[in-house]
């Protein structure tokens, strides 16, 4: 079944892969992104190009998840052009490197901004649709870091996809009666073919960052490093791709709560099958059973 989706962030990285490849799957996928005439000019010709070749209907959509007028124009143009919205799938994102200290209150709340309070913002703009039409499917593109070991020099991305995470969790059982499916993608570190690393932000504090380097000169090399070695050499992120247009396909109500793709295995499937289960088992005791699963009526 052909579905309308929009993919946010998707002017490069895990977005541009899972836009090509839910579009090979015969979806109508928008791909959503800022700057569509600026700085991201090339990725909208990309995909245009991609589209005609491959005769796939997907197209790139001004979205600065940012600024909720933006999301409010996207969304109100492609309901208009699709006549309906069946999948979100949270993809938008950004990774900074360096020690917490030197990270201002600001940084911190602009790396919250991208990854957390922009799904918020699509939410608000798209699950009305979603509510009243009774069915539609909610991917969260988190992080193995969540929950698996954690390396340091990373703390305000870490935390900002565990935000995502508990938001994700809670906006599964709140929707659940409303039709609304729920499926959190948790990919690991892939050091290739993707911009996490290249595209990161750093911290502004110079003087601060400086002093951690007396004790910790060349950690963030090193850390990088490691991840590499960690994950064998034929890990494809473009599995987690795969991955969200297999979950797309699958009936409401088949649906893995999670789907995890960590090629260096950093132990975040196992707190969350033990985190989930826990969730599961609370739902009994309190008599609230029927929000494990979306609503099939």
């Amino acid at each position: 079944m052909s579905r309308n989706i929009v993919v946010t962030g998707a002017s490069s990285g895990f977005g541009a892969m899972a836009v090509r490849v839910l579009g090979d799957a015969g979806h109508r996928v928008y791909a959503g992104m800022r700057n569509t005439t600026g700085r991201n000019a090339a990725a909208v010709g990309a995909l245009a190009e991609y589209a005609k070749s491959h005769s796939v209907d997907i197209s790139a959509v001004e979205m600065d998840v940012t600024d909720q007028e933006s999301v409010d124009a996207a969304v109100k143009q492609m309901v208009e052009e699709s006549g309906h919205l069946d999948v979100i799938v949270h993809n938008a994102g950004h990774m900074v490197l360096g020690p917490a200290e030197a990270f201002t209150p600001e940084q911190l709340v602009e790396v919250y901004d991208i990854n957390v309070l922009s799904t918020q913002r699509v939410n608000r703009a798209v699950l009305p649709h979603l509510r009243e039409r009774g069915d539609g499917l909610l991917v969260w593109v988190g992080s193995s870091s969540s929950r698996g070991g954690t390396p340091p020099y990373l703390a305000p991305y870490f935390a900002a996809k565990a935000a995502e995470d508990a938001l994700a969790v809670s906006y599964a059982a709140e929707l659940a009666r409303f039709g609304i499916d729920t499926t959190i993608i948790v990919p690991g570190s892939f050091t290739t073919s993707t911009n996490h690393f290249a595209h990161a932000g750093h911290a502004a504090d110079s003087e601060v960052a400086t002093a951690y380097d007396a004790r910790y000169a060349g950690l963030m090399d090193q850390v990088a490093a490691r991840l590499a070695e960690l994950a064998p050499s034929n890990a494809d992120p473009t599995e987690v791709a795969r991955q969200i247009a297999r979950v797309v396909d699958l009936p409401k109500g088949e649906r893995p709560f999670r789907v995890h793709i960590d090629p260096a295995d950093d132990g975040a499937e196992r707190v969350n099958q033990l985190g989930d289960q826990v969730r599961e088992e609370f739902y009994h005791r309190i008599g609230l059973t029927d929000l494990l699963t979306p609503s099939l009526q």
